[in-house]
């Protein structure tokens, strides 16, 4: 009876262990912008099952940004990117542990997973240290890509380290040395201006990690 009694319990807790397991939540339901904040008159909208920013007939005159409402800190979050445009300045990211800023009040602060030409699934630090903080190697991550057609993105943020994989293949492992730098906040979508460019996203999925005991 006793030895019954002891495997009921354990199962009864790996169950519960089992269960406080998290898994990827959607964050795009593909009919709206419902979660995200941003400039929802001229530079994002939603179109078959995709979040779409920028124009490819106007050129983007700032940079743009579509935020969620709320902030993460450890995290594992998948997307899939596809940027498109032949004329300016083209180039998009995934901002994380950010903050949007008040002047200008389109921009925001904070790392960004880059992703354009010369910036391919690098990590950038924007509008704060204002310079790229480590990057793959440039001919070997543009044979990974997939230039002007769907990529997958995977940011991996936990504890101050910070993972970038593009395609499967690791382009990032940076350790953020900095203890004043923020390793929670916003996760932001960009669209940069300065060229005729268009960032379309798809299968927006996050995965919350325990934080650090």
């Amino acid at each position: 009876m006793r030895s019954t009694l002891i495997i009921v319990i354990t199962l009864a807790f790996i169950g519960c262990r089992e269960a406080s397991v998290e898994t990827p939540v959607s964050l795009f339901d593909g009919k709206s912008l419902a979660g995200w904040q941003g400039d929802t008159v001229n530079t994002w909208h939603v179109e078959d099952g995709m979040i779409v920013g920028g124009s490819l007939d106007e050129t983007v005159p700032t940079n743009g940004f579509l935020v969620t409402n709320r902030s993460y800190e450890n995290f594992k979050l998948t997307l899939k990117i596809k940027l498109t445009g032949d004329e300016g300045f083209i180039n998009s990211g995934v901002q994380f542990h950010s903050k949007r800023l008040t002047n200008p009040d389109y921009e925001m602060e904070g790392y960004q997973a880059d992703w354009g030409k010369g910036y391919w699934a690098s990590l950038y630090d924007e509008s704060r240290r204002n310079l790229t903080l480590t990057a793959p190697d440039s001919a070997q991550v543009i044979t990974w890509i997939n230039v002007d057609d769907w990529n997958d993105y995977k940011v991996h943020a936990e504890n101050g380290r910070i993972q970038l994989y593009i395609n499967g293949h690791q382009t990032v492992d940076y350790t953020e040395e900095d203890k004043t730098i923020p390793q929670s906040g916003l996760i932001g979508l960009q669209i940069h201006g300065g060229g005729k460019a268009q960032v379309v996203f798809k299968d927006i999925f996050i995965e919350e990690l325990p934080q650090k005991e």
